[in-house]
């Protein structure tokens, strides 16, 4: 089963979070309907596992790296938006939204009459306050909101910015939480926890215990009340402890590898399952010798025969156990709405599923390697050879980089594995002490390549070996991509034919480039009960992100589904 870098830094944060040094004791504590003895048998509690292994340590601030839950359910954005598909924001706090013809000013209307879960009233003041504290807090500001807020009354607010700002829309909207400032004013944001959350969302914190936790309907909502009445979130010890809760039924969802994946509905009667493609796996290169990388895949002609060697279908069957699809070598993704994007002058579309030795031979040769009698590509007298780093215990990475060592080698290059711990593994990537490393780039907040592109190719975002970089870890720097993602900053995004001309620079650069070497787009997979619910996501009808783990797309999930039972 394919899991995502998202899941895999959740898990290892939640499983190294301890409670931080103030509990806050919020007198004012939720409302609610939650029953503290639901279990999977109750026709309106959903049982959820989130691959959470040990005891819960309570902590339900949404601004806390080890926060447990709350975001979506608890606490919401003024609209949601999902990067599993392009579809238009769907209000929540916020109502409409407009901006100025320069992308400078973005102004927001509020719902009126919501109340916060301890009965006081929601308005614009909270909103202010929220982002004023992120604007005070750097460490919890990680969406980079740099704008100013303003109240103009008690359901309107206005949103500033020195320079267009189109593309901080997603995260302003649809990733910052609201918190309440008649309770958040009096805590330590960075330090507390909140034992006693208070929110405007759909749900409560109706019972807590380490081993499990339950949400509980929000009496005081100000939509329609969630027809699952409770959600109950438990800890296992893992993946085998998963599967086994699903062949029991106590569990309704989870998203991780299960025994005959592609057989769910057979192995578990009552269960479906979907998958959904989103991170693009690849091989990071160490690329900018100019900003201290050492090894053959500064080349670019090494990255693109890599990329030509591989048997991608190979890799999907023996690794991921089919559950990866096609990848463009434009790091566009070929769903979700991002297809469009993709310029014509990217011709295949598609990294192809079968090694092309011919055209690897060519590009080595044409960079001055000669083939030994070993079979092996040399230059200067050195064998053709390169290290991936890779955590130990990952087996979908390790079976990966194992097969396409096999096939690399047919292509005469060597590719070697180095295991490491995650934090060790980590540590390389950042500074840029690696030659290759297998990961995934991920989405942003909205479905649009112009996020992968400001992440992972801008200067900005990168920094010279032994340096920390922030996401732009393969230390690629072209001063013609850098143009194009600042000018497709300042686009307003309804102006495609202007974007797209920056996108095909963009892919036309990173397509020769290659600094990251596209593998597969990797697929997360669920199991959940359709017996016992309906409403759950499909293909034909993705509203939200399925993965149990990801928020705020679950709390729209729990709010859509519906007992079959009623």
């Amino acid at each position: 089963m394919f899991l995502t870098t998202a899941r895999r830094m959740r898990r290892a944060a939640l499983a190294g979070a301890v409670a931080l040094a103030t509990v806050v004791a919020v007198s004012a504590c939720s409302s609610g309907s939650g029953d503290s003895s639901s279990t999977s048998k109750d026709a309106s509690t959903l049982v959820a596992y989130t691959g959470q292994a040990g005891d819960y340590q309570i902590n339900f601030n949404p601004y806390s790296p080890s926060q447990i839950g709350g975001i979506g359910t608890i606490y919401q954005g003024l609209f949601f938006i999902t990067n599993a598909n392009s579809n238009p924001p769907v209000p929540l706090l916020g109502k409409t939204y407009t901006w100025n013809a320069e992308g400078t000013q973005l102004d927001v209307t509020l719902r009126d009459g919501v109340k916060w879960s301890d009965g006081q009233a929601f308005s614009a003041d909270d909103v202010v306050f929220t982002f004023n504290m992120l604007l005070k807090n750097p460490s919890l500001n990680t969406t980079g909101f740099n704008g100013t807020v303003a109240k103009v009354d008690d359901t309107h607010v206005t949103f500033t910015f020195k320079n267009p700002a189109f593309v901080d829309g997603p995260n302003i909207l649809g990733r910052i939480m609201i918190v309440p400032e008649h309770i958040w004013k009096s805590i330590d944001p960075t330090k507390d926890v909140m034992e006693h959350p208070v929110g405007t969302g759909p749900y409560v914190l109706s019972n807590f215990k380490p081993q499990a936790y339950t949400l509980g309907v929000n009496t005081k909502y100000w939509g329609d009340k969630p027809k699952v009445k409770n959600v109950r979130f438990v800890s296992l010890s893992g993946n085998t402890a998963g599967a086994d809760a699903l062949a029991a039924g106590t569990i309704d969802w989870q998203t991780g590898p299960v025994p005959n994946l592609a057989k769910v509905s057979q192995t578990y009667p009552g269960y479906k399952a979907i998958t959904v493609h989103t991170a693009l796996n690849v091989l990071i290169t160490c690329s900018n010798a100019a900003l201290g990388c050492q090894g053959p895949q500064t080349d670019p002609a090494v990255r693109q025969a890599i990329y030509y060697s591989l048997d991608r279908k190979q890799v999907n069957s023996l690794a991921y156990q089919n559950t990866a699809a096609d990848i463009s070598p434009s790091l566009a993704l070929l769903s979700g709405g991002q297809e469009k994007y993709i310029s014509p002058s990217i011709d295949p579309k598609i990294a192809p599923n079968s090694p092309d030795t011919a055209k690897s031979d060519e590009l080595l040769t044409g960079a001055g390697y000669t083939k030994g009698s070993d079979g092996y590509y040399q230059k200067d007298g050195k064998d053709l050879s390169l290290t991936v780093e890779l955590v130990t215990g990952w087996t979908d990475y390790v079976t990966a980089v194992d097969t396409m060592s096999q096939q690399l080698k047919k292509a005469g290059i060597k590719l070697n594995a180095s295991q490491s711990s995650w934090n060790e593994w980590t540590d390389k990537k950042t500074k840029g002490n690696f030659e290759l490393a297998i990961d995934n780039l991920n989405q942003g907040p909205a479905s649009d390549p112009y996020y992968v592109y400001y992440s992972y190719l801008n200067t900005a975002n990168t920094a010279k070996v032994g340096e920390a970089a922030p996401t732009n870890i393969a230390r690629y720097s072209n001063p013609e991509v850098d143009e194009a993602i600042a000018a497709l900053a300042k686009l307003n995004p309804q102006d495609t034919q202007a974007r797209q001309a920056q996108f095909d620079i963009i892919q036309k650069k990173i397509v020769n480039d290659m600094p990251y070497i596209p593998i597969v787009t990797g697929g997360t997979t669920s199991e959940f009960n359709a017996k016992k619910f309906s409403g759950w996501p499909t293909l034909d009808n993705l509203y939200a992100y399925p993965a149990v783990w990801a928020s705020p797309d679950n709390a729209v999930i729990f709010t859509t589904l519906a007992p079959t039972a009623e």
